[in-house]
């Protein structure tokens, strides 16, 4: 399954589920794609931006000169941890 954001020619987007990228192709060229929002039948692919997860923040380096938890004055790492 691929989901597709389309647009039709009155530029209202919306998304749709394909069992794959021939399937949209079909149903393009049978005119079986329509707008909910409109009843247009002029639908095409939008451009979508591809879905990242984000990831966790990494955790802030340890002083390597200082005792744990921080306390550091003069290190490389003062102010950030």
């Amino acid at each position: 399954m691929i989901l597709y954001t389309l647009q039709c020619s009155k530029d209202h987007q919306f998304e749709q589920w394909f069992d794959n990228s021939g399937d949209y192709d079909s149903k393009k060229a049978d005119g079986a794609l329509v707008c909910p929002e409109c009843g247009d039948t002029q639908v095409a692919k939008a451009i979508m931006a591809p879905r990242v997860a984000k990831s966790a923040p990494a955790p802030a380096p340890a002083c390597p000169s200082g005792p744990p938890g921080g306390g550091c004055g003069g290190c490389a790492f003062a102010g950030q941890h």
